[in-house]
């Protein structure tokens, strides 16, 4: 099953790295040929993806990787650290294309965009808004945090284009509204901070060590309390690891119950909570005598 995940990951993530490639080509080669810095700016939020794309790609081998002596808990880890690495490099880009935005507001505009600039970020509303959804769909599937990142990156180079299209479409039907350009480019650049705080927050909250919300506890608790032999649980204790919880729990049983049956009843835990828990991938159960 993990190898069929990891499968998926790569696939969809080759596919994307494909499309980041040749849309980056169309969107420069016709930034600079219908005058257009918004579109340019567009391309360069295509060649992100294609470095986030390279990033997962080489990360998938080594997080997807069975635990070892020196990693006992596997080497999830290295997914959420690509995860915040995309938003990094989502942050870098952003200023980049601002940066030359504000710089090009203050200037005179030397040439107006043309109409065949038009093509480029229409072209990318449509693959990116689709790689988004089937990239999204697979990272849901195998609960991967660094697919669904790449998944929102895929986005915001949708989303940025909008704008784009915009800018573009009014410059080129009135040459006074040309300062619409590099407008447009400084809007994508916000919205692509906007996309790498969502991307990155998630992740931070896993690298703080932030346990798992109310409602996911309620869960938990519920689904022990539910199985026969538990008085009561307390101290639970989560923390994300890739894409599950770990859990560390202490269930009260009878004080009476031969040390056998009393580790039945942390086996039937671990058990329930692995296959109807909310996202969990492993247990540990305290086991402890109820007070009379």
């Amino acid at each position: 099953m993990k190898d069929h995940n990891t499968s998926q990951a790569r696939d969809i993530t080759v596919a994307g790295l494909v499309v980041n490639v040749m849309l980056s080509a169309l969107k420069f080669g016709l930034g600079i040929s219908g005058h257009s810095q918004a579109v340019v700016a567009d391309a360069a939020h295509s060649l992100s993806d294609m470095v986030t794309d390279v990033l997962v790609l080489t990360g998938l081998k080594f997080w997807s990787a069975p635990a070892d002596e020196k990693h006992p808990y596997g080497h999830q880890r290295i997914e959420t650290i690509i995860t915040v690495l995309i938003s990094v490099l989502l942050v870098g880009v952003a200023f980049g294309i601002g940066g030359s935005a504000i710089r090009r507001l203050g200037q005179p505009i030397r040439s107006e965009p043309l109409f065949i600039a038009l093509f480029g970020p229409l072209v990318s509303i449509l693959a990116k808004e689709a790689l988004f959804r089937r990239t999204r769909k697979v990272g849901k599937r195998i609960h991967s945090s660094a697919l669904i990142a790449n998944a929102w990156h895929h986005r915001s180079d949708a989303i940025s284009s909008l704008p784009v299209l915009i800018a573009v479409t009014a410059a080129a039907i009135n040459p006074k509204w040309a300062f619409l350009d590099p407008v447009g480019a400084l809007i994508v650049a916000l919205l692509i901070i906007k996309v790498a705080w969502d991307v990155a927050s998630p992740a931070l909250s896993e690298l703080t060590e932030r346990g798992a919300d109310n409602e996911d506890v309620r869960e938990i608790a519920r689904l022990t309390e539910s199985v026969p032999g538990v008085c009561s649980v307390h101290g639970i204790r989560t923390r994300r690891l890739g894409a599950g919880w770990f859990v560390d729990l202490h269930v009260l049983v009878d004080g009476d119950l031969p040390v056998r049956q009393g580790h039945d009843v942390a086996t039937q835990v671990q058990d329930r909570l692995l296959e109807e828990g909310p996202a969990v991938a492993d247990v540990t159960v305290h086991i402890e005598p109820e007070e009379k």
